[in-house]
């Protein structure tokens, strides 16, 4: 059966209006008027690379104390304030975003509203409340630990990205996150929730005009804060790192290498030859190593890409018997890449499985209202849905294989590996791809 075709001349006009407040702040809106609901976030451009070594873990603090109270409501107010109206109420941290999001019925969006500048405004940070909140993040922090996904994860950020901020945990150490006190909190969240830092979105059934109107009655009269600390650019380090740790049954790896910066001009390859790797359940990773030889349970690849740098990585989960043959048919996977050109049914599967998805995810008003802000905050422009599905399009099998041969390049393959590893070692001299 000749596989479908899904054409790039998918035609969508997305209304979206921008402003800007006196003090700098930018608001963008997107309307939908076959919707309800409206999702709306503040968005603050600075995570945890943010923060210094002793700060480590900070945003991610900041984030959840907001929620303890303000000047105007109690922590249990805040919560009744949208689970009353049927709405939801959620933050996320993450290494260069902070956001605090809101969903709700169209008709209460000047309540909803009002809650999000309130917890990003007028926070308390009472001393009794930061010492509880410690306690409840280190709880966190142990039921992270209990993951090993998350441990791996952890360990090959820290290896990968050694001595700078993008290595750290976003949730902090017991060590840092125990220092934190109330002069050290407050301190930098007036520097960072600060004018030039905020970004606000909406996406939904919404009158611009009004969402306007509301940030400017919240946010306009907010003094710029003091001088953001400055972004340093990473260094990546190709190293191998084992970890034993007799209480896992399986053995958790994951295999990456130096990728382009968000904004990159190839990042539509990029992103198609992750798809190709590992990113569905037709992928080559899944279906070679899972369907075919049954060595894993789960195996994908991701890439993470932030302002000025990059990681194409591969997660395996496997036996220890299995572990260096997973390495090395993940690594065959590398070399196929830069040796064959992506045969053309596979190549358009690829394609139409990411038009899909973008598509589908674009049907959320929170998805919309997140893909505001991260194309306001990366591009400083909003890319119109024909123009993704087209960027997307124009990938070719030559584009596919130049950026494998510019990624997967021997010296720069890191690798880490977590699990009882019964005296398990791997060399530098077999990571070839």
């Amino acid at each position: 059966m000749a596989p479908i075709i899904m054409r790039a001349s998918i035609a969508v006009e997305r209304d979206i209006q921008t402003a800007v407040l006196a003090n700098g702040i930018r608001v963008i809106t997107e309307i939908m008027p076959h919707v309800r609901s409206v999702s709306a976030g503040l968005w603050i451009n600075a995570g945890s690379r943010r923060e210094s070594g002793e700060q480590n873990g900070l945003s991610h603090f900041i984030e959840h104390m907001v929620f303890k109270g303000t000047t105007n409501r109690t922590a249990e107010e805040i919560a009744r304030s949208v689970d009353s109206i049927g709405g939801n109420l959620d933050a996320f941290t993450s290494k260069e975003l902070v956001s605090f999001n809101t969903k709700v019925l169209d008709d209460h969006v000047p309540l909803a509203f009002d809650v999000l500048a309130d917890l990003v405004l007028r926070p308390l940070f009472l001393e009794q409340d930061i010492e509880k909140e410690k306690g409840v993040i280190l709880e966190e922090l142990k039921m992270e630990a209990d993951n090993p996904e998350y441990q791996l994860h952890e360990l090959f950020s820290s290896s990968f990205w050694k001595d700078h901020p993008l290595g750290k945990p976003i949730i902090g150490t017991r060590e840092t996150i125990k220092r934190f006190h109330r002069e050290m909190v407050s301190s930098y969240y007036r520097t960072i929730y600060a004018p030039g830092n905020i970004v606000i979105t909406a996406a939904g059934n919404l009158d611009h005009d009004r969402l306007v109107e509301l940030a400017r009655e919240q946010f306009e009269g907010l003094s710029p804060g003091g001088p953001v600390p400055p972004e340093t650019t990473p260094k990546n380090h190709s190293r191998i790192t084992l970890k034993s740790k007799r209480s896992l049954e399986q053995v958790h790896l994951c295999l990456g290498v130096p990728a382009h910066p968000i904004a990159h001009e190839t990042r539509f390859a990029s992103y198609v030859l992750s798809t190709l790797l590992g990113g569905s359940m037709s992928s080559r990773l899944f279906q070679n190593i899972r369907e075919k030889r049954g060595l894993v349970y789960a195996v994908f690849s991701e890439l993470n890409t932030y302002r000025d740098a990059g990681c194409l990585a591969v997660y395996a989960g496997t036996s220890v018997e299995a572990a260096r043959q997973v390495v090395g048919l993940i690594l065959e996977e590398f070399r196929r890449f830069k040796d064959e050109p992506v045969p053309a049914d596979e190549l358009l599967r690829a394609k139409n499985h990411m038009k899909g998805s973008l598509m589908l995810g674009l049907e959320s008003t929170s998805s919309r209202m997140a893909n505001l802000a991260r194309q306001e905050i990366y591009f400083r422009r909003f890319f119109t849905l024909d123009e993704i599905l087209e960027a997307i399009e124009k990938v070719t099998a030559d584009d596919l294989q130049q950026m494998a041969r510019d990624l997967f390049d021997p010296k720069k393959v890191a690798l880490t590996v977590l699990g009882n590893l019964n005296g398990f070692h791997i060399g530098r001299e077999e990571l070839v791809c």
